[in-house]
């Protein structure tokens, strides 16, 4: 005869939820406390919390010494951001139960959720020195070390847990784990012996992007970075880390269109990502689209306007075109922000914008404040040399004349003017 629990398991299935929450009480009075703790833990996995909960607790009433039942009431509170809840359940399971290896796990779960990574840890490595051998807490550890970015100290638990000859644990996938670790710290040569052995139908997107960026290394494998960055952006276009080192490939190929459309693809998935904007309008000029470029450098820093590369990309791109007014608008807006670090270049554009509108006092502010950071730059010092000449500022044209034939002793010219100075 069909259960209770299974009847309301199918009405759930079914869409038939007056019908099934009838049989939920009747499963709840008639099931025998096997059946009942099954339907708990499927009705929790189904996200029908409420219902596992009320059953746990039935259980619980049932068997008050059960303390693998005060583990499960906390999953589910740490789950409904019951953070007190969860630790009443918690804080009532002594070290000698059976079931305290599992509360120090639901513990460090906790402690994650709350932000707390320092005393998630401690409550894992005091599971693995109870049990050691134990590979749901090796598991536990190697995931709190991957999901904490410590790849480092991932990848032996992982081990650990290969070692056994266990390649799946929780269906995860432990040789791609491995392989992504040791990707992300640098040790490509250890990281493609596991993620070569995974098949192509079983590739994560993060396995794919790791291997791709492995081979984007090796000049000799680019063709198959090229190949593996197209294949992940045809199963999971959303995943945004790819644009831009696809996009690199095509521009190291001087394949410009598509390195073009490849970034701003990029930008139709994360509308914030600096990186793609440099990128973009950067492809986008050497094509000689500048109008393209600058949409480019203003929606980028509409979205992301404290990122000073755009800032300075765009000011080089309104020199250029001798926009000097508008140039100057643009550096002054962030000059005026107390909590922008000044580059200096602003200095050296302000100098150039300012003598293009023949604003000379100004010019001759900016041309001062940049000297003292291009005294090694020689294409500055030459400009500057003639601006201060012109200025009647004698003695700044002629250290930066001096300075500049000291880097450039070939510019003949130059020298011939330095000498002349010098009688």
């Amino acid at each position: 005869m069909t259960s209770y629990s299974q009847r309301m398991l199918d009405e759930l299935d079914a869409g038939q939820m007056d019908e099934a929450k009838k049989s939920f009480a009747l499963a709840l009075r008639h099931d025998d406390d096997e059946t009942v703790h099954s339907l708990a833990e499927e009705l929790y996995a189904l996200g029908f919390s409420n219902n596992a909960k009320r059953a746990y607790l039935k259980l619980l009433d049932k068997y008050p010494d059960e303390d693998l039942l005060r583990t499960e009431l906390a999953e589910i509170a740490i789950s409904e951001d019951q953070t007190d809840e969860a630790l009443m359940y918690l804080s009532n399971i002594s070290a000698d139960s059976d079931a305290y290896l599992e509360a120090l796990l639901v513990f460090a779960d906790l402690y994650q959720s709350d932000g707390l990574p320092e005393a998630a840890e401690l409550k894992l490595m005091e599971a693995y020195r109870l049990a050691p051998d134990e590979p749901v807490i090796q598991f536990a550890l190697a995931e709190f070390y991957n999901g904490s970015a410590k790849y480092s100290e991932a990848i032996p638990f992982y081990r650990g847990l290969l070692a056994t000859g266990e390649r799946y644990f929780s269906g995860v996938d432990i040789v791609s784990r491995i392989g992504v670790a040791y990707a992300l710290i640098g040790d490509n040569e250890k990281a493609l012996a596991y993620l070569e052995q995974i098949k192509a139908a079983e590739m994560t997107s993060d396995v794919r992007f790791q291997l791709g960026m492995i081979y984007a290394g090796n000049e000799e494998t680019q063709d198959q970075a090229v190949a593996e960055f197209e294949k992940l952006i045809d199963l999971d276009a959303s995943y945004a880390a790819v644009y831009n080192p696809l996009g690199r490939l095509y521009e190291q190929r001087e394949k410009l269109e598509q390195a073009l459309s490849t970034y701003q693809a990029g930008l139709a998935v994360d509308q914030f990502n600096v990186k793609s904007y440099e990128n973009a309008a950067r492809v986008a000029r050497r094509l000689g689209d500048d109008t393209q470029a600058e949409r480019l450098y203003t929606t980028g820093l509409a979205n992301t306007s404290d990122n000073l590369i755009l800032v300075n990309d765009y000011t080089q791109l309104l020199l250029d075109h001798e926009r000097f007014v508008e140039m100057i608008n643009l550096l002054n807006d962030y000059l005026e922000d107390d909590e922008i670090d000044i580059d200096p270049q602003w200095y050296w554009d302000l100098a150039r914008a300012y003598t293009g509108i023949e604003s000379y006092e100004m010019a001759t502010k900016y041309w001062h404040a940049a000297m003292p950071f291009f005294i090694d730059n020689d294409q500055f010092l030459k400009s500057a040399y003639f601006y201060f000449r012109d200025e009647g500022e004698q003695i700044l044209a002629k250290e930066a004349l001096k300075q500049y034939v000291q880097l450039n002793p070939e510019d003949y010219e130059m020298v011939a003017l330095y000498e002349t100075e010098e009688e």
